[in-house]
């Protein structure tokens, strides 16, 4: 899952093709080239810090003695974390009202839904990552830099990264609107059956808020897969480097 997808390139990203797929989101391609967009991003000291890790002073020392894990242990907990996390997810909210008569259905447990799985997406992964770069940083100079690297830009791009991926639950409200809209205007055209129209009936295969659920559950997967790149980098490239050792 966490493979395929440049960070570099949200025009191309799974989330953004889930997006512009809910005809919610209309994304332009940047002109721009990352390293113009990442100089716009960085503030004066974050610049600094990068210029560090790139330019070291002197030279560097691998922690030889230091305890090092396995690249195999390490991929088995990035699949434990995915795995746990994909559950989660998949894991389809409670609809609001249901098996009762309630025919005004509401966005907000549908968001507070989505906003508890990004919290649970930044915490889980924030901790494996600060974990895979302690075990770079022990393993040779190269690794201890890109692990140094990694921890500059994910400070520095943290920001700006929460308050993007904040926008996502405005779209999908605003695919709840437009389905439920469709379902309304459906339902007018039609022989109206009250006692069919309930949040049980919705929420049944092809109902309009089944369906919304689905994409919904697709949207946060494709952000866990935008969420897991960074990780996936750093590990292979720890396992690239102890291949060409062995």
């Amino acid at each position: 899952m966490a493979q395929g997808i440049s960070r570099t390139v949200l025009k191309h990203s799974s989330l953004v093709r889930a997006l512009d797929g809910l005809a919610v989101a209309e994304v332009s391609e940047s002109k721009q080239s990352f390293a113009e967009r990442l100089g716009q991003w960085l503030g004066f000291n974050e610049a600094l810090s990068l210029y560090s890790v790139l330019n070291p002073g002197g030279a560097e020392v691998s922690k030889s003695g230091s305890k090092t894990v396995e690249p195999s242990a390490i991929r088995a907990e990035f699949s434990r974390v995915r795995d746990t996390l994909v559950d989660a997810l998949n894991a389809a909210p409670q609809a609001p009202g249901e098996g009762s008569a309630d025919r005004s259905p509401d966005f907000a447990p549908y968001h507070r839904h989505y906003l508890a799985r990004q919290r649970q997406m930044s915490t889980d992964i924030g901790l494996l990552r600060a974990s895979v770069r302690t075990a770079l940083a022990r393993r040779s100079p190269a690794l201890k830099r890109l692990a140094a690297l990694d921890a500059v830009l994910d400070q520095a791009l943290a920001t700006r990264e929460r308050n993007l991926l904040a926008t996502v639950p405005a779209f999908l409200n605003k695919r709840f609107e437009h389905l439920h809209a469709a379902h309304q205007s459906a339902m007018a055209a039609t022989d109206y059956n009250a006692e069919a129209d309930t949040p049980a009936h919705w929420m049944q295969p092809g109902g309009w808020l089944a369906t919304y659920c689905g994409e919904m559950q697709a949207v946060l997967l494709a952000e866990l897969e935008l969420r897991l790149q960074p990780l996936a980098g750093l590990i292979a490239a720890l396992e690239n480097e102890v291949a060409a050792q062995q």
